[in-house]
C-alpha cells in the first residue's frame, strides 16, 4: 500500500521522485506541518539550471548552493552533534551503590547535519562520492538514536537525471557515474539499515527540475 503518496501535494508530486521510509512522511505531515510546508515550498521554487550542470565542482556547485539559499531564510540551520558517555557500575544485590564511574569523551563526535529546524533534518548530495551517503546515514541515525530529530529527509540525483546526463556528451556522462551520489547508491544503502530505522524521506531530483532542458543540444 502506498497511501503515504497522497500526502505530497501534486504540483511537486510530478516533480520529484519520492521514497517512503519508517513512515517519515505521515510523521512530517501530521507532527511538523511547518516544516512539511517549507519543504513543499522549497521544493516548488527549486530549480536546476543547464550551466549548473556543465560546471565543475561536486558539492561545492551552484546546486546546493541553490538548496541553502531557500532554506537558510526560513531557520534551517547546520548542526553538529557531540557528546560523552557516563558510565557507572553498581555493585551488590540492590545495585544501589556506584562500584566505578567514568566518562568516555566524544563518545559521539564530528556529525552534522547541513539543516535542521526543530526535530526535523534535511541533506542534499548532488555529486559526491558515493561513499558520502555513509556519513550522511549515519549523521541521520546518531541525531535519532539521541533524540535530536524525529525524521530526516535526503536529497539526490533520481536515475532518471540520466537522460540529461547522456545527451549532453560524454565528459557529462563521466562526471556524473555511478560512483556518485544518486538514487541507486543510496536506497540500497538504507534498505540494509544503515540509517538505524531514522524515518527518512527521499526526494529525487527528475528531469523535471531542470529549466531548459529542452535545449540541452546547444550545450554539447
Amino acid at each position: 500500500m502506498e497511501n503515504w503518496k497522497e500526502l505530497i501535494p501534486g504540483r511537486i508530486a510530478e516533480k520529484y521522485e519520492f521514497h517512503n521510509f519508517n513512515s517519515a512522511l505521515e510523521i512530517l505531515t501530521q507532527s511538523y506541518p511547518e516544516e512539511f510546508q517549507d519543504l513543499v515550498d522549497t521544493l516548488e521554487q527549486f530549480e536546476i539550471d543547464l550551466e549548473d550542470i556543465l560546471e565543475k565542482g561536486g558539492n561545492e556547485s551552484h546546486i546546493p548552493k541553490k538548496l541553502n539559499e531557500l532554506l537558510r531564510p526560513l531557520g534551517w540551520k547546520e548542526i553538529e552533534i557531540s557528546g560523552e558517555l557516563i558510565v557507572r557500575l553498581f555493585e551488590g544485590k540492590k545495585r544501589k551503590e556506584i562500584y566505578r564511574e567514568f566518562s568516555l569523551t566524544e563518545f559521539i563526535s564530528g556529525h552534522k547535519i547541513d539543516y535542521v529546524k526543530g526535530n526535523v533534518a534535511i541533506d542534499m548530495e548532488w555529486n559526491s562520492k558515493d561513499q558520502t551517503f555513509d556519513r550522511d546515514l549515519y549523521a541521520f541515525r546518531t541525531f535519532y538514536e539521541c533524540g535530536v530529530i524525529a525524521c530526516g529527509i535526503i536529497i539526490t540525483r533520481s536515475e532518471s537525471m540520466n537522460q540529461i546526463f547522456s545527451s549532453m556528451g560524454s565528459e557529462i556522462k563521466k562526471k556524473y557515474g555511478a560512483s556518485t551520489t544518486w538514487m541507486g547508491k543510496l536506497l540500497p544503502r538504507i534498505h540494509a539499515r544503515r540509517h538505524g530505522g531514522c524515518p527518512l524521506l527521499v526526494v529525487g531530483l527528475t528531469p523535471d527540475t531542470v529549466s531548459g532542458r529542452k535545449d540541452v543540444a546547444s550545450c554539447r
